[in-house]
């Protein structure tokens, strides 16, 4: 760990070409004193690093050294600062391995990047909404890192019971704020949702929601890459059958009335493919300008959530049990609208 630190410490002067104690430790999460154990190993070591004194002062590298470590040129560098995602890294549990390699790439530029490397930025999550890491995103990211077997109990639906399973890891996918794992299951059915093209089964690939994982944990024995691991590409998967995934979650249907207004504003409330579905089977306006579509939900419990979000511009016609459940939040609502204001 040391080692990896005192590198880090290096490249953060090449990079920065001067900085304080101060300034190195809240960096590197130490403190200042072993900033200077770490300082004093790399002069040890044969690297030119010397302390300025006084109010000014700090540590730096003598003028014209650099260490070479990546052998990057400089565009490659910039384009490569363009994939840092920080904060997944994080919920990851590889920031100091993404830290270590953006200040390899910031030494390689040896200056400040580019204007036009400052200019991209991915911001994943989507909007209006707050979604919370998965509490064992981390365990599945060292699974997928270090090529183990992963020993899960997944939940199929929110409201399931989790069932255990034996899952050959393939990639992870971060999709407006929600975390999916691509994996091949080992043993019994497979319960995530199908890959593209077909029902898939137990050795296809299958989709899980990390998020709906109970519990996760990484074999201590890895396994070797077969022929299927080899030539699979997570990327053109993903894009091969994100909107058929996205299809295959929605398993319930509710039978919905929207105002005018409340179809204008369902594809911006909704889950975007549950939304074209509805509008495209839509039926005639009734003589107030009212559609009826048959709107396809995950479960009845999210139905309930989506049909919140339009108010009183949808009237739930169907199923029965949803139609109650909202008309009782109707009434709760009335009662708390309807009297004096407190």
């Amino acid at each position: 760990m040391r080692a990896a630190r005192a590198i880090s410490l290096l490249l953060l002067l090449q990079a920065r070409r001067a900085m304080t104690g101060a300034e190195l430790a809240a960096e590197l999460e130490v403190s200042e004193r072993t900033v200077q154990r770490d300082v004093l190993a790399l002069a040890e070591a044969g690297v030119p690093v010397y302390a300025d004194r006084g109010r000014a002062g700090g540590y730096r590298l003598l003028d014209g050294y650099r260490t070479r470590l990546t052998g990057l040129d400089r565009a490659e560098a910039e384009v490569l600062l363009l994939a840092g995602l920080p904060g997944p890294l994080g919920d990851m549990g590889l920031a100091d391995p993404a830290l270590a390699a953006r200040l390899k790439v910031a030494g390689e530029l040896g200056e400040a990047p580019s204007e036009g490397a400052r200019r991209f930025h991915l911001d994943a999550p989507g909007w209006f909404r707050d979604t919370p890491v998965p509490p064992l995103l981390a365990e599945v990211s060292r699974a997928l890192w270090d090529g183990r077997l992963l020993r899960v109990r997944y939940r199929r639906r929110p409201e399931a019971e989790p069932v255990g399973r034996v899952l050959r890891p393939s990639g992870l996918v971060l999709k407006a704020g929600t975390w999916y794992l691509v994996a091949r299951p080992e043993d019994g059915p497979a319960d995530g949702a199908p890959a593209p093209g077909g029902p898939g089964g137990p050795g296809e690939h299958r989709v899980y929601r990390v998020d709906r994982l109970a519990a996760a944990e990484p074999s201590e024995r890895r396994f070797e890459p077969d022929p299927a691991d080899r030539a699979f590409d997570l990327a053109a998967f993903w894009d091969a059958g994100a909107a058929e995934f996205a299809r295959s979650l929605l398993r319930e249907t509710v039978t919905v009335r929207l105002s005018p207004l409340g179809l204008e504003r369902l594809p911006r409330l909704l889950d975007a493919v549950a939304a074209r579905e509805a509008l495209a089977g839509a039926g005639e306006p009734d003589g107030h300008g009212w559609v009826t579509v048959r709107l396809p939900v995950e479960s009845l419990d999210v139905g309930y959530e989506d049909v919140l979000r339009l108010g009183p511009e949808a009237e739930v016609l169907g199923p029965p049990a949803l139609r109650g459940r909202l008309a009782e939040a109707a009434a709760r609502s009335a009662a708390l609208y309807g009297g004096a204001q407190r």
